[in-house]
């Protein structure tokens, strides 16, 4: 049996998202921050590749990969 997560009526498909892949990497570029970086409360706007969107982010929550 197969179906689209976009048919899913209960539970809510982002939900079901997050639990299969709540904790997958994603990488991507930054394209802006919200101040330095440094404050306790930035974030930032970030370019992935496949997904349509910008996403945001909090700063903290960013991983630098040399």
């Amino acid at each position: 049996m197969q179906f689209r997560v976009c048919d899913i009526y209960l539970p809510d498909p982002s939900s079901v998202l997050r639990e299969l892949h709540g904790n997958e990497l994603l990488c991507g570029r930054v394209i802006e921050m919200s101040d330095t970086g440094q404050e306790k409360d930035a974030f930032v706007v970030v370019e992935v590749e496949g997904i349509e969107r910008r996403v945001i982010v909090p700063a903290d929550c960013i991983a630098v990969n040399d």
